[in-house]
């Protein structure tokens, strides 16, 4: 492992391989901290190396004080799964293997996170610390591998030994334990720091490797999902799918930075590519959908929820984003009963109430649409301004300006500082039917 300040980690880090190796090499890339004294307790061989930010460079300097036949990666911020100690000793005496791709566990605290395209899990862990997170979501990485001097780390940033895996012909496999991850959920300021490094290191590994495709479809995704640059995840992404036209996963991400930019056309077109080159699952069906319901393609839109629905039956939001696409073509009730039957399912859930609300404010049935806004209120953990505010307009434009007084009132409980509700209740209250509703009816959306 390579490590920088990462002291108050290590203890649970590295006691989750105690009996498990038989050297622990950790390379300090310059700590201010307690970790190399720290390490050394812990009985872990530290070697101080520069930082030239390059994570493989680390590694194999890291890789360059192993005499073990074996090499297994972690950071200071994951731990070794406990069922491993048993795991382990049959994959390394398998002789025809040399390298394992290891499920990393990334726990996150909330299911609609998401890493690339892979959605959550529901956290059934046996692992204490993962205990306070509601989901993971996985993804896999080479982090157990044989010492060869041909199997070294390769990438200034997501680096890995799997590309010399796979160019010196060498037998890669699956592993049968999982490493556990707890990077995201650190506090935002180390993730929003860490998310500026990765890019600056992203953007000095394209101009090492200009011709890559991977190096291009990376630094898009931090881009896309870190700071909402569509414009250049899109041309990154572009670039990526030019390199290597049969990366699926490009095309998918760039069908994504295009609806983000409002260009659905485009986006289907790049769909299309997506799944021609295997990249067929429920999020791309959902995101065809997504991009068929903006161009009013409603029929279309429809098709595509319920391919997704096939593909991941258990999904509320599918449902009901079939709901409304439904409604959209006419079938007013099957619609609104699948938004409700998807509210059942998660009723915390504010983003199936929305559906809900917005369906009946379509519908123009506002009575309705008001009662289910105040459900979302009582509903979801966290309501902001603007849900009271949406309240307090659906029950004025009922008529019924008591119970929007009530409502803003509610809403100054949890939010007193909120200026758009004092201005709001101060309008309300002015007069019997104060012109100050109009402040309110502007809260109401359109429809779907």
């Amino acid at each position: 492992m390579i490590t920088k300040n990462a002291a108050s980690l290590l203890p649970a880090c590295l006691a989750s391989v105690s009996g498990i190796v038989d050297q622990i090499v950790l390379a300090d890339t310059g700590s201010t901290d307690d970790t190399i004294a720290v390490a050394s307790k812990l009985g872990a061989q530290v070697i101080s190396i520069p930082w030239n930010d390059d994570f493989a460079a680390a590694h194999n300097l890291a890789l360059a004080s192993i005499h073990a036949d074996w090499v297994l990666v972690l950071d200071a911020d994951e731990q070794l799964d406990p069922r491993a100690t048993d795991q382990i000793p049959p994959l390394l005496a398998a002789s025809k293997i040399d390298a394992y791709q290891v499920t990393i566990r990334n726990y996150v605290a909330s299911f609609e996170e998401r890493i690339w395209d892979r959605p959550a899990k529901p956290n059934d862990s046996i692992l204490p610390r993962s205990n306070p997170y509601p989901a993971y979501v996985e993804h896999a990485n080479v982090r157990l591998f044989r010492h060869h001097p041909d199997i070294y780390f390769v990438g200034r940033v997501h680096e890995s030994v799997g590309p010399r895996i796979l160019d010196t012909g060498r037998k890669l496999a699956d592993a049968t334990f999982c490493i556990h991850h707890f990077g995201l959920v650190a506090d935002a300021e180390t993730r929003a720091a860490k998310n500026r490094f990765y890019r600056q290191l992203g953007r000095q590994k394209i101009q090492e490797m200009p011709d890559n495709a991977q190096a291009h479809f990376e630094l898009g995704l931090v881009e896309l999902d870190n700071f909402q640059n569509f414009p250049e995840a899109l041309s990154l992404f572009d670039r990526a799918c030019q390199l290597n036209p049969r990366l699926a996963v490009a095309w998918f991400f760039r069908a994504v930075a295009l609806i983000r930019l409002d260009r659905f056309a485009e986006a289907l077109n790049s769909l299309a590519e997506a799944e021609r080159h295997g990249h067929r699952t429920a999020l791309t069906a959902e995101i065809t959908a997504d991009a068929h319901y903006n161009l009013k393609h409603y029929d279309r839109a429809s098709t595509h929820y319920s391919r997704a629905l096939r593909l991941d039956p258990g999904n509320p939001h599918l449902k009901s984003k079939l709901g409304l696409a439904t409604i959209r073509t006419g079938k007013q009730e099957r619609g609104l009963h699948l938004i409700r039957s998807a509210l059942t399912t998660k009723p915390a859930s504010p983003d199936l109430h929305d559906r809900l609300i917005l369906s009946l404010v379509f519908l123009n049935r506002l009575p309705e649409a008001a009662n289910a806004t105040e459900a979302k209120l009582s509903a979801i953990s966290a309501p902001k301004p603007a849900d009271f505010l949406r309240a307090a307009s659906l029950r004025a434009k009922h008529g019924d300006f008591s119970a929007a007084i009530r409502v803003l009132q509610s809403g100054l409980l949890r939010h007193p500082d909120e200026k758009i509700l004092i201005q709001a209740l101060s309008e309300a209250t002015a007069a019997p039917r104060p012109q100050g509703f109009a402040t309110i009816v502007q809260s109401v959306p359109s429809g779907g």
